[in-house]
């Protein structure tokens, strides 16, 4: 069992940047592979961004080269970078663990992007 609790969402202007963390306890944090995760309102949720256990990294075509997922084992925490935020970014930020078939979530944190 992994308990997820994501911090750093808000509101922020078009191009401005914001570091979401998503704090883990409960189990091996380095073993699994984390992701962020979000849903804009009346969209399905997407995949952001995820980071294997050895650091391999995937990102949405939507966020290249403006995101950036990192983890630190140590403290049982994964980041997200996020730079030259877009109004089309707007939504609810996931933050997931998985390992094989199990799977969390934490419970979001709302980022804004608007003048």
């Amino acid at each position: 069992q992994v308990q997820l609790v994501e911090s750093g969402g808000g509101l922020v202007q078009p191009e401005g940047s914001l570091r979401l963390s998503c704090a883990a306890s409960g189990s091996i944090f380095s073993i699994y592979t984390m992701g962020w995760y979000r849903q804009a309102p009346g969209k399905q949720r997407e995949l952001v961004a995820s980071i294997t256990r050895s650091g391999s990294t995937n990102y949405a075509d939507s966020v290249k080269g403006r995101f950036t997922i990192s983890r630190d084992n140590a403290k049982n925490t994964v980041y997200l970078q996020m730079n030259s935020l877009k109004p089309e970014d707007t939504a609810v930020y996931y933050c997931n663990a998985k390992y094989y078939i199990n799977a969390y979530w934490g419970q979001g944190t709302q980022v804004t992007v608007s003048s």
